[in-house]
């Protein structure tokens, strides 16, 4: 059973920069879509970035591209979503997810992942 934790929330200005965390244990296999969602008050989950652990390139939701970037440290078992330029827009409760296999055209919903973390707070104004 795939365990997410999350970290690296706060409070920064429009215009700042976050960098979020995602750490993951009970893995048993190195082939996992990890995903990036942002949930705000009253709204469903937004699927922000994606990416595949096999090795192939993110998926950026179009309002994040250009900002945010993500990484993974496979000798960690972490994920990173490095976020610039914030925007009061970005604010809301930031959740990492992961599903065994490819990512796929279905990355943005949040129904198909299996795994979820606890979320971190993000705070922009």
């Amino acid at each position: 059973h795939v365990q997410l934790v999350e970290s690296g929330g706060g409070s920064v200005p429009p215009g700042g920069s976050l960098r979020l965390s995602c750490t993951a244990s009970g893995y048993n296999s190195r082939r996992y879509c990890m995903g990036w969602f942002r949930q705000a008050p009253g709204k469903e989950r937004e699927g922000i970035v994606s990416l595949y652990t096999g090795g192939d390139q993110p998926y950026y939701a179009d309002s994040v591209k250009g900002r945010f970037t993500v990484s993974l440290d496979n000798a960690e078992n972490a994920m990173y979503l490095q976020m610039t330029s914030l925007k009061p827009e970005n604010s809301g409760m930031y959740y990492c997810a992961t599903k065994r296999g490819i990512c796929g055209s279905m990355w943005p919903q949040s129904d198909y992942y299996n795994s979820w973390g606890q979320g971190t707070q993000v705070t922009v104004s």
